[in-house]
């Protein structure tokens, strides 16, 4: 016979049926205990699988777990390094005198940042009215040439 196995034990149910009918007992139980064979084989089989299926189930279930753990380890890693200003990057420590600090920090001096006897010091000078532009000699706009149409102009 051929077949899965549940057609064969299907098979042979029929087959000791059609003997019981046909008044031939040996026949009958002979089909009758290829048919509990092929039964009990195929319930073995079932419970290989049921016990494979759930052996798999499991170690996915661990696996899971594990990574489960793993990321939560990393989330609790990173909100410790980000929430630690210990593991923050640190500002370079500069001294706030406004002596020493002025030249080296490249910041813009502030009336703020002088201290009162500073600013008493460095008062501002007074202003100097602008000095004049010296009046054109005559002889330089003679050797400026003339728009008289000598020049030529532009092609287009």
């Amino acid at each position: 016979m051929r077949g899965t196995p549940q057609q064969i034990i299907d098979k042979y149910n029929q087959l000791a049926r059609d003997a019981q009918l046909s008044n031939d007992r040996v026949a009958a139980e002979n089909f009758q205990q290829h048919a509990e064979h092929y039964l009990r084989l195929l319930s073995e089989a079932q419970r290989e699988m049921d016990a494979r299926r759930e052996e798999q189930e499991r170690q996915n279930r661990e696996r899971q777990a594990e990574r489960d753990r793993e990321r939560t380890e990393r989330q609790e890693r990173e909100t410790v390094r980000q929430s630690d200003p210990a593991e923050a990057p640190q500002p370079d420590v500069m001294g706030f005198a406004a002596d020493a600090a002025a030249p080296e920090s490249g910041l813009v001096e502030t009336p703020e940042s002088k201290s009162p006897e500073e600013a008493e010091k460095k008062e501002k000078p007074a202003r100097r009215p602008r000095a004049r532009k010296p009046k054109a000699a005559p002889a330089a706009t003679e050797d400026a040439p003339s728009g008289n149409g000598d020049t030529p102009e532009a092609a287009e």
